[in-house]
C-alpha cells in the first residue's frame, strides 16, 4: 500500500469507528471494496476484476461449508448478500464511470458478471443444505485451497498459465518472470483452513455471512497479516472496544510508527540491502557484511511497519488485533526469536501442524525424543518456508531455521543437565544472553541469504563472500 491509500484508510476508519449503527456493514462494504481497490496490475487485465471476485467466492462458499443451522436464515444474510453483490457490480460498472483514479475501467460485460454472481450464489446455497451430509466437502475445500496456494507459489505454474491465456487470447502478453499477485491469498488461506479445521473439530463460533466475511476480508489486516483468529474477532465486531484517550493515543502512535518504519527506515535500506545485483559486485567481506544486515533490519522495519499500521487502523475500528511482532532481534535464542517474529503465523503453524504432527509422531511407533523434536520442527520450518514461495531457496531457508531450533533444543538440554550452577549465576545468565542475542541475530540475518536471493548458487556465492573464502 501506499502512503496514500493508507491514509484514506485511515480517514474510513476513522468515520466507521464512529458509527453507532449499520457499523457491521459498513465495515464489509469497504472491506469489499479495498480487495478490488488494492488488487496489483495483472499482465492480463480481466484478472484485476475476477481476482478480487474469486476472494469474495472463496470466502462465501466457505463460510457455506462451516456455517452452523442457526445462522443461515435469509433474514440474517440478505443484507450481506447484497452488499457483496453490489460491490462486485459497482466495481464492474465503472467501465461506464471510468473513475481510473479509483479503479479501473476495462471490465467484463455487465452480463458476464451477472451470471457469475448468479452461480456463486447457488453454489452457497448448495452447500449450505449439502455441507451436513456431506463431512467430505470440508476436506475437498482444505485440499483446493492448498493446491491454489501451491499454483500462485510456484512461479513455473503461474508463468504457464499466463503462457496459456495470452496464446488462447492471441496476445503478445509478456509472461515470462512476471508472477501472479492474487492480493491477500496466503492469509486468505490461512484464515479459511483455521475455520474449516475448528468446524471439524467442532470449536468454531456460530456466525453469520456478515461476520464471517468481515473476519476473513477485515482490510486493515487482509493484505499483510496478522492472523487473527475468528472466536476473538467477532468478539469485538458485536461489541467494539470503546476509544478512550489513551487509545487514541495509542492508535496515532502505531501509525505514525508503523508509517515511518516502512517508508522511512525500510526505504532507506532497501538501498544498500543486498540482492542479486550486488553479490558479484562486492569485494570484501565487510561491504557484503553491511549489505546483508542493511536487508536484515530492512525485512523487519518494512513488514513490523505494515503490522503497526494494521493494529492502529484496527485500533480505530474498535479492534486490538493481536501482535506479531516483540523485539525479535534481541531475543537470546531461536525458539524466543520465532515466538516473537511473525507470531501469528507461527502460533498457527503451531496449533494446526507442530502439535497434531507431534502427537502423531508420539502416539505411533516408539520414536526417541530428540528424533520427534528434529522431525517436527524440520518439517514445521519447511512448511513456513514454502508458504513464502515454493522454490528450493524456501526450502532451505526454513531448513536452516529447522536445524537451527534443533540445535538450540539440545544445546539447551545439555546446559540445563551438565553447567546448571553456572547458568543459574547472575554473571552466567548475563553472559549467555548477550552470547545468544548476537549469535541467534547473525544466525537468523545469515538464513535471509536464502529468502531473499533467487537461487542457491547465489546465496552461497554470498556466503562464502562473507567469511573471506571467495
Amino acid at each position: 500500500m501506499t502512503i496514500l491509500q493508507i491514509s484514506i484508510l485511515v480517514v474510513v476508519a476513522l468515520i466507521l469507528g464512529r458509527l453507532s449503527k449499520g457499523r457491521q456493514l459498513a465495515l464489509l462494504a469497504v472491506s469489499a471494496f479495498v480487495v478490488f481497490w488494492l488488487q496489483p496490475t495483472e499482465p492480463f487485465v480481466s484478472l484485476v476484476f475476477w481476482l478480487p471476485v474469486a476472494t469474495l467466492t472463496i470466502t462465501v462458499l466457505t463460510w457455506a461449508l462451516t456455517s452452523a443451522p442457526e445462522t443461515r436464515g435469509w433474514k440474517q444474510n440478505w443484507s450481506a448478500v447484497g452488499i457483496l453483490f453490489g460491490v462486485a457490480l459497482l466495481m464492474d460498472l465503472n467501465r461506464y464511470f471510468k473513475l481510473t483514479q479509483v479503479y479501473m475501467s476495462t471490465t467484463p460485460s455487465l452480463t458476464l458478471t451477472l451470471i457469475a454472481l448468479i452461480a456463486i450464489a447457488v453454489a452457497t446455497l448448495l452447500l449450505t443444505r449439502w455441507q451436513r451430509s456431506h463431512p467430505a466437502l470440508q476436506i475437498l475445500a482444505l485440499l483446493a485451497i492448498i493446491v491454489i496456494f501451491i499454483f500462485l507459489k510456484t512461479p513455473q505454474l503461474t508463468n504457464m498459465a499466463l503462457a496459456y491465456l495470452s496464446s488462447v487470447h492471441e496476445q503478445n502478453s509478456n509472461a515470462a518472470g512476471v508472477a501472479l499477485s492474487w492480493l491477500g491469498f496466503s492469509y486468505l488461506a490461512f484464515r479459511l483452513m483455521h475455520t474449516i479445521r475448528d468446524r471439524q473439530s467442532g470449536r468454531l463460533p456460530a456466525v453469520t455471512l456478515a461476520e464471517y466475511v468481515n473476519y476473513v476480508i477485515f482490510f486493515p489486516a487482509f493484505t499483510a497479516g496478522p492472523i487473527d483468529r475468528l472466536e476473538r474477532f467477532v468478539k469485538e465486531l458485536r461489541t467494539p472496544l470503546p476509544l478512550g484517550d489513551e487509545d487514541w493515543i495509542d492508535a496515532g502512535t502505531r501509525l505514525f510508527v508503523g508509517l515511518f518504519k516502512k517508508f522511512v527506515v525500510a526505504d532507506l535500506l532497501a538501498v544498500i540491502s543486498i540482492s542479486d545485483v550486488l553479490v558479484p559486485q562486492v569485494k570484501g567481506a565487510g561491504w557484503m557484511w553491511l549489505f546483508l544486515y542493511a536487508y536484515s533490519f530492512r525485512i523487519y522495519f518494512d513488514f513490523s511497519g505494515y503490522t503497526d499500521v494494521a493494529i492502529g487502523l484496527g485500533r480505530l475500528l474498535g479492534f486490538r488485533l493481536p501482535e506479531n511482532f516483540a523485539a525479535p532481534y534481541l531475543k537470546p535464542n531461536l525458539t524466543q526469536f520465532w515466538n516473537s517474529w511473525h507470531m501469528t503465523l507461527t502460533q498457527w503453524f503451531r496449533s494446526y501442524f507442530f502439535n497434531p504432527f507431534t502427537r502423531a509422531l508420539r502416539s505411533g511407533k516408539q520414536l526417541s525424543i530428540w528424533i520427534i523434536i528434529f522431525v517436527t520442527q524440520l518439517s514445521t520450518m519447511i512448511l513456513i518456508g514454502l508458504w513464502h514461495g515454493v522454490s528450493l531457496n524456501f526450502v532451505l531457508w526454513g531448513a536452516w531455521h529447522g536445524v537451527g531450533l534443533f540445535i538450540h533444543n539440545r544445546w539447551s538440554e545439555f546446559v540445563r543437565n551438565r553447567l546448571p550452577a553456572w547458568t543459574q549465576s547472575g554473571r552466567g545468565q548475563i553472559a549467555m544472553n548477550a552470547f545468544g542475542v548476537f549469535i541467534t541475530f547473525n544466525y537468523v540475518t545469515l538464513g535471509w541469504l536464502f529468502f531473499t536471493l533467487s537461487t542457491p548458487a547465489i546465496a552461497w556465492q554470498a556466503m562464502m563472500k562473507l567469511f573471506g573464502l571467495a
